[in-house]
């Protein structure tokens, strides 16, 4: 046999072994966390993927374990649950086992059966643990250092004990109202930022967990915790009145520390009236402002057990916030990235101007050395001003301070003088591109002392877009930015300004959230919030959480919206129903309370397109199509759940309020909604609003608007989210593109051409109001890019992109574009590339899921055969002649004519 023969032999084998090579799962998660610790959810859900390793690999059945012995669980014994053999191939799966112990390990594995009826080898165990599971668990007292909510400087706590015996393992359960960072033996624990996150403390407040067995010791150990005031105890002073929080106190904590030792006994180190407490060098604090640091004031080895703590003072025991304390499962907030400066200037020997080249979220850290009592001031801000100075004046204009104490967004460090001092904020964050620091007294300066951390809630990242077009990809790249710099627990409008969970920037970007990022914990912590909000007649704040600011303005259906429409959007996304089946009742008392107000079906409440380009749309029909948008979830949701009558009443709702929208608004004659404006034309179409009939003559009127309006945009935030949609899903995907790639005025890419590199609240770059330069509310044209450029769509018939619907526009005016999106069951990818008359399109569907495929063109081939050779391809011809394709898993390359 020649050298060739036997290499050609080799490969006939290795093809065929890998087409016969045993289905693997891979990216097992808990509660959507991998290998999660202190759960208190009574039924967890379980969901992981399997790999693609040949086309058509699909999940038939499967079989999971879930038990307290790891060795036994790989082998598929479960002694708290075995699935048996269930036959399916839809994820999550929700744990249906005996109920479930607190403070337990539980590990489980998984395996598949696939097409070929051949069975996976036992998933590698994973883990997750309870926590407390039910409130009367805790142990220890509430503490406080004083009752005295002004008090400013923030306290220390510590709590020396002593362990005798070989420890095995050992947790912390922690909850604050306020914020912490805890310590042991001098370590700080974990890496997270600002926790625990801002819930509406009086309602509902969130404890975590720490595994922290390697941070004890034989023999004396210290635990000790810094307090910060957060959104608790706001001291800060600015339109929303958070300084008048109904729940407004001095921070403090709950914490049970538990300890198992190797001879099976236990041990709880709790709060209560042996811990003791001083004031720390953190003499302000605010969530909104800064942070200001007396390094003076320092005590080093406060939390080791060698430290003296002779003068610190006795606790306060004091009541908790609320009597609903549940565990915090989430992503949680980091210092994601770091930044060092871009350009460095000294202004004069007491000046000096840092730029860090990118719009952020988050703090800057400061090493520093100068004489003992040197005041640093660090002013972070967005913009210069005309003579390059920081320039804070578009992000303070609700702050209103009572004095000069506590400027706006300017940390402040008093120096020790005695060694190099190192200060980043612990409980604050910023919205910043440029630090202006000053001194009051020379000092010698270089870019090397600031460095900036990016700074949010650290969702996995689940998409990635790519093109030809360089503003295209900035315009993305921007978009997450900003997306990025507004989830702190909850999506925000603007990381500087407000900071407020503002609903309806919330509902507009969900899908540019979720195409993007793997953010449900994020979204399902939300909505509880929306829980906790909610009054008994239904009604919603506008933003989320509240201290009772938000329930008179601005919280009509087009922003409120989210309890239907961020639920709803969860559910196509990841094929879970559980935030619908939480929300289902509030969706319902909200939709309840809006037909009582106005059983017209039309209503005015609400804010109306906000920051328009120039063209105003009415705030009633805008409100109104909110209010069917959720009248029409919560019957499909209905549907769902097999609630007949609840379908049949509020699909008869939503008909009704579809039925006078129409009959106020729309002219059938000539197919023009209102005044014939982008937003009313544009909405009407991508809500579903229009007759069917007339839905051709609509589109082709919103065109022709769009045209005259010279192919930019008029709209505003709410018309964001259906301009471009409706062009592109209406037959003018080409009109959209050259909307969409706009670089003047107004335009998302005339932003990117003048250096921006986040999403601002306004079209002009001059505007007078409304000038925040870090806000995700007009990121809809980040969604757009994969739904309409990349066609990727999820399947309402089959959620969590089980099917994939898959629409791409080849647009004129890219030569290539790709997006990608990690799914539940894996990675979609939808690329094109023109070869002059030629599109070559490639596309990977991941293994458990199937896509349906809609092309347009007159010769179409799969790797350059017809694609009736492709046995994983199943063809149909549409009326209107779009080639219909039928897609198994795997990897395709299509060539289109």
């Amino acid at each position: 046999m020649n050298r060739f023969s036997l290499i050609s032999f080799l490969l006939i084998i290795l093809i065929d072994f890998q087409s016969y090579s045993q289905v693997t799962v891979k990216n097992l998660k808990c509660e959507y966390l991998e290998n999660p610790i202190g759960l208190d959810e009574p039924h967890p859900r379980f969901t992981w993927q399997m790999d693609l390793n040949t086309p058509g690999n699909c999940q038939l059945a499967y079989e999971l374990a879930v038990g307290t012995d790891a060795k036994e669980v790989a082998s598929g014994r479960g002694d708290v649950w075995e699935s048996g053999v269930v036959d399916s191939s839809v994820i999550p799966v929700v744990y249906g086992g005996e109920e479930l112990n607190p403070f337990t390990r539980y590990f489980w594995s998984v395996r598949v059966k696939d097409e070929r009826q051949q069975w996976s080898a036992w998933s590698l165990p994973h883990f997750f643990e309870t926590g407390m599971m039910e409130q009367h668990r805790w142990k220890g007292k509430w503490i406080t250092d004083t009752y005295d909510f002004n008090v400013k400087p923030a306290a220390y706590f510590r709590r020396a004990f002593t362990t005798e015996k070989t420890i095995k393992s050992a947790r912390v359960y922690i909850v604050a109202a306020g914020l912490y960072e805890l310590s042991i033996n001098g370590k700080r624990i974990g890496d997270h930022r600002l926790d625990p996150t801002y819930t509406r403390f009086d309602r509902r407040n969130l404890y975590v967990t720490y595994e922290i067995t390697g941070n004890l010791q034989p023999g004396n150990n210290v635990v000790g915790v810094l307090l910060g005031n957060g959104w608790y105890n706001h001291q800060s002073t600015a339109v929303w009145y958070f300084d008048k929080a109904p729940w407004r106190a001095r921070p403090k904590f709950c914490m049970d520390l538990h300890i198992t030792y190797s001879d099976g006994t236990k041990e709880i180190i709790a709060t209560d009236e042996r811990w003791k407490t001083s004031q720390s060098p953190v003499i302000f604090n605010s969530i909104y402002t800064a942070e200001h640091y007396d390094a003076r004031k320092e005590q080093p080895g406060w939390d080791t057990p060698n430290f003296d703590a002779k003068g610190w003072k006795a606790i306060y025991t004091t009541g908790a916030p609320s009597n609903n304390i549940v565990a915090q499962a989430l992503h949680p907030i980091r210092n994601v990235r770091e930044y060092r400066p871009v350009s460095f200037r000294k202004i004069d020997e007491y000046t000096w101007l840092y730029n860090f080249g990118q719009n952020m979220s988050g703090v800057t850290r400061i090493k520093i050395n100068g004489p003992q009592g040197t005041t640093i001031r660090m002013k972070h801000v967005e913009r210069l001003d005309s003579v390059g100075r920081a320039d804070l004046s578009n992000i303070d204009v609700h702050y209103r301070p009572t004095d000069d104490s506590d400027p706006f967004q300017t940390d402040i460090l008093i120096l020790s003088g005695k060694k190099e001092d190192d200060f980043m904020p612990r409980f604050n964050y910023k919205g910043f591109q440029y630090v202006e620091v000053t001194s009051d007294k020379p000092l010698n300066l270089s870019e090397e002392n600031l460095t900036a951390y990016f700074m949010h809630s650290d969702v996995p990242p689940a998409g990635k877009i790519n093109s030809s077009n360089n503003i295209l990809n900035k315009t993305w790249q921007a978009s997450n930015i900003s997306y990025l710099s507004n989830l702190f627990g909850y999506p925000t409008d603007c990381p500087q300004r407000e900071k407020n969970g503002w609903t309806g920037d919330a509902h507009i970007a969900i899908e540019t959230g979720l195409y993007n990022f793997d953010g449900i914990t994020v979204y399902e912590k939300w909505l509880a919030d929306h829980r906790d909000e909610q009054q008994p007649n239904g009604v919603l704040p506008a933003i989320v959480p509240s201290n009772g600011w938000g329930y008179q303005w601005a919280n009509g259906p087009d922003w409120t919206s989210t309890i239907a429409i961020i639920p709803w959007n969860i559910y196509l996304f990841y094929g879970d129903t559980r935030l619908l089946e939480l929300c289902y009742d509030h969706i319902k008392r909200y939709v309840d309370y809006i037909d009582e107000q106005y059983p017209t079906g039309i209503t005015d409440w609400g804010l109306g397109d906000w920051v328009p380009v120039k063209s105003v749309t009415p705030k009633e029909y805008t409100s109104s199509t909110y209010f069917y948008i959720d009248a029409l979830i919560l019957a499909k949701t209905a549907r769902l759940f097999g609630r007949t009558t609840d379908f049949e009443h509020y699909y008869t709702l939503s008909e009704k309020i579809k039925a006078a929208i129409n009959k106020k608004y729309l002219n059938y004659e000539t197919g023009i909604y209102g005044s014939g404006l982008q937003t009313e034309l544009s909405v009407a179409l991508y809500w579903n609003l229009v007759p069917e009939e007339l839905r051709s003559k609509v589109a082709d009127n919103l065109a022709r608007r769009v045209e005259h309006d010279n192919k930019h945009i008029d709209v505003g935030l709410l018309g964001t989210k259906t301009i471009l949609n409706a062009l592109s899903e209406n037959g003018y995907a080409q009109l959209a593109y050259e909307v969409a790639s706009q670089e003047t005025f107004p335009s998302w890419g005339w932003w990117i051409v003048n250096g921006a590199t986040s999403f601002y609240e306004n079209w002009p770059l001059d505007a007078g109001s409304d000038i925040s330069l870090n806000h995700t509310m007009f990121g809809e044209i980040n969604a757009w890019y994969y739904k309409a450029l990349g066609g990727i769509f999820p399947d309402e018939s089959q959620p969590g992109f089980k099917n994939i619907v898959l629409k791409p526009n080849f647009v004129t005016g890219l030569s290539h574009f790709e997006a990608s999106h990690e799914s539940p069951y894996g990675n979609v990818v939808s690329s094109w590339l023109r070869k002059g008359r030629t599109i070559e399109y490639k596309v990977t569907i991941p293994a458990n899921s199937t896509a349906t495929l809609y092309l347009n063109g007159k010769r179409i081939r799969e790797n350059n055969k017809p694609l009736e050779k492709n046995p994983w391809i199943e063809l149909n011809k549409s009326d209107q002649g779009i080639h219909i394709l039928r897609l198994k898993a795997g990897s395709y390359t299509f060539s289109i004519k």
